[in-house]
């Protein structure tokens, strides 16, 4: 089935997190230390730095009370932009599906929360899978029958990981920033790209590596993760490149965002020129589920209709996915 992309969106919150600042916590890290690890020299968080500074973010519940934007604020705000790039009335949106690492109700869905922040009465449910949330939810409707799909589905991933954050724990404090992203989607109307081909997949028995408790900070086995992710990524591009790859386009990769280091060794094993890599990582750090999708949006205007994108995502469960874009209409 093909699934045409109409828009998108993203927005990072305000509020800067350097690597200066992060010194200043005095928590044994540095600029340089994380450069050379992570390649991150900042990240956006909805909470006040003034907040984490004085905390550390010791008490999640104070985190909720202290946030500058809910998750469901994040999702609505890159949904507005999505919705005004697809061209599209808000009304003709008749499915929200919505998904992230650490949303900010058990209950309701963050998708009703966000369709109630835009104004839709319709169906809304969410599609949780960390951070690989936005692409299980592209696979999830290019395997639905278009006839039962509203003509019209937006798709939301907001994350706001900071909130999870220890910030006396340096692996966890240099990585993560808050952020969401949008996109308007049909299963039936031409849109100015496609989505052409999907890929989900799960190892659960390794579903421990990466772990939000209900109650808990986020952790993670990072050298174990880190290959993971490494070398699922390369499977996943390389896949969708003998699949899909022609001579007469340009095909340019965009991945999940976890680290740049991470990212310059996909694109050695693969290799992927640096023109033909897209990435925010150095700047926003690690977005969870909005990750891939804030690098799509950002360069939005730029996409060319000759230009396929290898979009890859890994995240917690263990899971991995990917789907095949192809640009063909006017910007």
């Amino acid at each position: 089935m093909t699934l045409w992309l109409h828009g998108l969106g993203h927005f990072h919150p305000e509020n800067e997190i350097t690597n200066r600042f992060l010194e200043e916590l005095e928590i044994g890290t540095n600029d340089s230390w994380i450069l050379e690890r992570v390649g991150i020299r900042s990240r956006r968080t909805s909470l006040p730095l003034d907040y984490i500074r004085d905390t550390r973010n010791r008490d999640l519940r104070a985190a909720a009370e202290a946030t500058g934007y809910t998750t469901a604020d994040l999702g609505a705000r890159a949904a507005r932009v999505a919705i005004a790039r697809a061209g599209v009335d808000p009304a003709q949106i008749g499915l929200v599906i919505s998904g992230s690492s650490a949303p900010d109700f058990l209950s309701p869905a963050d998708a009703c929360n966000v369709a109630r922040e835009l104004g839709l009465e319709v169906p809304a449910f969410d599609v949780n899978s960390a951070c690989t949330s936005f692409l299980a939810q592209m696979h999830l409707l290019f395997l639905m029958d278009p006839a039962r799909v509203p003509d019209f589905v937006l798709l939301v991933a907001p994350d706001s990981l900071t909130k999870t954050v220890d910030y006396t724990d340096r692996s966890a404090a240099v990585l993560w920033g808050d952020a969401a992203a949008a996109a308007v989607v049909s299963t039936k109307i031409p849109g100015r790209a496609r989505v052409v081909d999907t890929i989900f997949e799960s190892r659960p028995s390794g579903g421990q590596k990466v772990v939000v408790p209900r109650t808990g900070f986020f952790a993670q086995n990072g050298r174990t993760v880190q290959a993971f992710a490494i070398r699922q990524t390369v499977s996943c591009y390389e896949r969708l490149r003998a699949a899909h790859a022609r001579a007469d386009r340009s095909l340019h990769f965009v991945g999940h965002q976890a680290n740049l280091r991470m990212l310059e060794n996909v694109c050695r094993r693969c290799e992927i020129p640096p023109e033909r890599h897209h990435s925010n990582v150095e700047w926003y750090g690690n977005t969870g589920a909005a990750s891939s999708a804030t690098v799509l949006s950002m360069s939005w205007e730029k996409w060319q209709p000759q230009d396929d994108v290898a979009v890859v995502g890994v995240g917690a469960g263990l899971t991995w996915a990917s789907y095949f874009l192809r640009f063909e209409g006017a910007s």
